[in-house]
Order: C-alpha cells, then structure tokens, then sequence
C-alpha cells in the first residue's frame, strides 16, 4: 500500500486496536493470476509473539482452496472516509479524500473441526455477550451445529507484515484543520460525521 510519510501508521497498538474495532474485512488471494476477494467479519487473535487473523467462509466458496497454494495472502480492513473539498483550505488546492486503512499480509491455513469451534465460540461471545438474549455457542442446538459446521470452512492467518494508513489532513496547517472538521460536521452523510468525531478524538489526543 502506498503510504506517504504524514499518513503513515507505526504504533502497532494503535493498528492492532483498529482492526478489533473494524474486523469485518477483505481478503485478497489469487488462483491463477487472478485475484479473488471474500468480504468477512474476522478476529484478530494472538498466540506468544505471533498474531493471526481467523475467520470462517462458505465450503463452496472457491477461494479457500487457494490458501495452500497462495504464498501471500492479503487482509484489508477500512475505517470512516470522507471526501474533503478544496474549498474548505486557506489557500487554493485541490479536493481530496480522507481515509483510514489497514493492510495484513501472511500466510493461510484450515481450521481442523475444534480449532473452528473454538473460534466460533469466539465469534458469537463477542457480538452477542452484551444483548438481552445472546445467542452463544454452548445455547444453540448439537443438530443445529453440526449441520451449519458441515457448510463452512475455518481458516487462520499468520501475520507477517502490517502496513496502515490514517489520511487525516495532517498535512493541513491548525486553522485548516479545524476547519475540515466544522464542515465534516455540516455534513449530511455519516461517514463524514464519523471522520470528523475522528479528526477531532486526534487534535484532542495530540494537544
């Protein structure tokens, strides 16, 4: 991913807290020099010093079977975007767009039938503990389970190499700024409510 240098994420802390916080994700492999793409909720889960992201796709989704022959596998994760107009700068410029975004590379192996339990359990432990009637794993029927595990495949990825970018008009001087933000605001879309709730969260932690 092309990062330059305002934009550019180190504080893995930071990125590994952005991807819990935007785990549903894109994975990128190729089959035959083309790529393919499943769009999927993912955890981020770590083992000593290693780190793999886990999920779980249809058993007739093709792109699974790529995983032990793709070399490198690709997980995106996006965060709010907003388009930024010139208009709203001191001086003339060109409009842009803001952005945050993470890329993870690693390599891909199946879950054999308890590792994917366990990473289901998982799952529904940490979208469903905090509702009235949480649907957890040890709630749902044995006959249930069993038929919907036989429709799916688990998967792990080793983390190898983390690239990420926050675009957030670092590169706007203080009254620009806070300028970008007051308009984000103005706007009608929740993306651009989101970017600015962002963009001010950062000038605050910056100060």
């Amino acid at each position: 991913m092309y990062i330059p240098k305002y934009f550019k994420v180190t504080d893995v802390n930071e990125i590994l807290e952005f991807v819990q916080t935007n785990s549903f994700g894109t994975i990128v492999t190729t089959e035959q020099g083309k790529p393919i793409a499943t769009h999927l909720p993912l955890q981020l889960i770590k083992e000593g010093d290693t780190y793999y992201i886990t999920g779980h796709m249809a058993y007739g989704n093709p792109q699974w079977r790529t995983f032990e022959t793709c070399q490198d596998v690709l997980v995106m994760f996006q965060g709010p975007h907003a388009y930024i107009s010139s208009s709203w700068y001191e001086e003339e410029n060109v409009p842009t767009w803001n952005y945050q975004a993470v890329h993870v590379y690693g390599t891909a192996g199946i879950l054999d039938e308890e590792e994917l339990k366990q990473d289901l359990t998982m799952l529904l432990q940490k979208y469903e503990k905090h509702r009235k009637n949480p649907v957890l794993w040890d709630k749902l029927s044995p006959q249930l389970l069993e038929k919907q595990l036989k429709g799916i495949v688990g998967f792990k990825i080793k983390v190898q190499e983390i690239q990420a970018a926050n675009k957030l008009s670092q590169n706007r001087n203080e009254k620009d700024y806070h300028n970008i933000v007051n308009k984000l605001f103005e706007e009608k879309d929740l993306n651009s409510q989101q970017m600015a709730q962002l963009m001010e969260r950062k000038l605050k932690k910056d100060q």
